[in-house]
């Protein structure tokens, strides 16, 4: 039995809740979408796995015995869990959706975007409960414990290969640093910038011992003067603004201060001058409702922004 049960087609169960309903075996058919053919190989299914005293012929139908009236109803249990996973897919309501909803964001681009992230994600999902946090290193954990539904980050983060990344913005690089710099206002060659003091924003979780910006100072034979490492973009702009330092950034942090200026990059490669932001969640939710409804919003948002032009 055990066996049988192990290869037994759920589409039989449905048959049998159908029949044992309607107590006819034409009527069945005609529930179902189906031939009465397909109906009597079902019938004969279910007698070879649960017994012939599953049903008894009468004049005008079919009797269901005590075991078959058990079984559908056991089969209507079983199937409508399936039934409510199905619907809450095909009615999914974003207006009406209750649930929570928590974001990570890597630290930089939520002080840049976070305001207009949660602008976006409040109209798109207005009764539910949202909680957009900084990107750190147990976040992955978090995502995987799912206590995280989404995480925004730089593509250039390695994520394992149960979490889905998916592009959603590219980001334009220059030199930033005060208005009228004594230095870039005149060149931004290495041989003339290479000894400026160098502010960096720290990125969770980029492990290498230099980042792609160390990298090509190392590169030319130049060892990064850096005289700032911050988490905070406040703290980075008040060191800029108050001394020669430079910040390879985007225009973006000129937002943050009227005095601050970009100016055009030294010769470096093609990928070096824009760097690509992602999306991510779980593989496993790549098909649920709620991940799919934020990810469209959330590469809606990026979608929407212009980049401001230096």
């Amino acid at each position: 039995m055990q066996s049988k049960l192990e290869e037994l087609d759920l589409n039989l169960l449905k048959l049998l809740r159908i029949v044992v309903e309607t107590r006819n075996t034409s009527q069945a058919a005609e529930v179902l979408g189906i031939s009465q053919t397909s109906v009597s190989r079902g019938m004969a299914k279910l007698r070879e796995t649960f017994g012939d005293q599953l049903f008894i012929r009468k004049a005008h139908g079919v009797e269901p015995s005590e075991l078959a009236e058990k079984l559908a109803e056991a089969a209507e249990n079983m199937l409508k869990p399936f039934s409510e996973v199905l619907e809450a897919y095909q009615t999914f309501d974003p207006s009406e959706y209750k649930g929570s909803v928590s974001i990570a964001v890597e630290l930089g681009l939520l002080e840049i975007f976070g305001p207009g992230l949660y602008r976006a994600l409040n109209r798109a999902l207005p009764n539910a409960q949202i909680r957009v946090v900084y990107w750190k290193e147990e976040s992955l954990h978090h995502m995987f414990n799912r206590q995280l539904d989404y995480m925004i980050h730089y593509t250039l983060m390695p994520f394992p290969q149960d979490i889905y990344v998916h592009h959603l913005s590219e980001i334009a690089i220059s030199l930033v640093a005060r208005k009228d710099h004594p230095v870039l206002s005149k060149s931004t060659n290495w041989e003339d910038i290479h000894h400026l003091p160098l502010v960096k924003l720290v990125a969770e979780a980029m492990k290498a011992k230099h980042d792609p910006y160390d990298e090509m100072y190392l590169s030319k034979g130049y060892e990064p003067k850096v005289c700032l490492v911050t988490h905070s973009v406040p703290i980075a702009v008040e060191k800029l603004l108050s001394s020669d330092a430079i910040k390879f950034s985007s225009s973006y942090l000129l937002s943050h201060n009227d005095q601050l200026e970009c100016y055009p990059l030294p010769k470096i490669s093609k990928d070096m001058r824009k760097i690509s932001v992602s999306g991510c969640y779980l593989q496993s939710k790549r098909g649920q409702p709620i991940n799919q409804f934020l990810h469209q919003t959330l590469e809606t948002f990026f979608n929407s922004i212009e980049q401001p032009s230096f």
